[in-house]
């Protein structure tokens, strides 16, 4: 089982449909979680949940690095800070700091395109050789900012090719056409 935010679930979903692995997700509202025990019964009173047998994992990248089972790219998942910006955008000054944020967004997106730049030519991967959960956070993180800026990575031909070569895999693709994703907001706030 796995109880999910709309700003944390995206990259884990992109992860399990890509891995076909399947899963039963159980969804809450503003207005259930408060009344719930599913709150009570969270570390941290936070979600995401994962359960998977007597195994209970809290935190997004936890719950990631567990379904990737690759704690090793940990090195490379400085990406949240990518997460980190884009949460404090959306959430604190929205409406008076989204330009100037938008406008110092490519040196924060160097970072990745340096990561992408020393993997040996891979489009797919930031490891270079095999897809691991920071991929899914990295391509979630970018098609966040492509919807606040769709020009965002213009400058950045390793991003745009990662994102269009991810976003053309089979299972991705399909789900990224989806009415799960598509009609999703971005972000429970409702800023786009």
């Amino acid at each position: 089982m796995a109880d999910f935010s709309s700003e944390s679930v995206q990259a884990m979903h992109m992860l399990l449909v890509d891995q076909d692995l399947s899963w039963k997700e159980e969804a809450v509202t503003k207005e259930t979680w408060p009344q719930g025990p599913l709150k009570a019964s969270c570390l941290y009173r936070q979600l995401p949940k994962f359960q998977n047998g007597d195994l209970t994992l809290y935190q997004s990248n936890a719950i990631l690095r567990h379904l990737q089972e690759a704690a090793l790219v940990d090195v490379v998942n400085d990406i949240d800070y990518l997460h980190c910006r884009y949460i404090t955008l959306i959430y604190t000054n929205y409406e008076t700091s989204k330009e100037d944020n938008m406008k110092n967004l490519p040196e924060h997106l160097r970072a990745s395109e340096t990561l992408l730049s020393q993997n040996q030519g891979s489009q797919a991967s930031i490891m270079g050789n095999q897809i691991s959960f920071v991929d899914y956070n990295l391509l979630d993180m970018l098609l966040n900012h492509q919807v606040l800026t769709p020009s965002c990575l213009d400058s950045f031909s390793l991003l745009s090719a990662n994102v269009a070569c991810l976003s053309t895999w089979p299972k991705l693709k399909a789900f990224l056409a989806s009415p799960k994703y598509v009609n999703l907001l971005i972000n429970d706030n409702g800023k786009q």
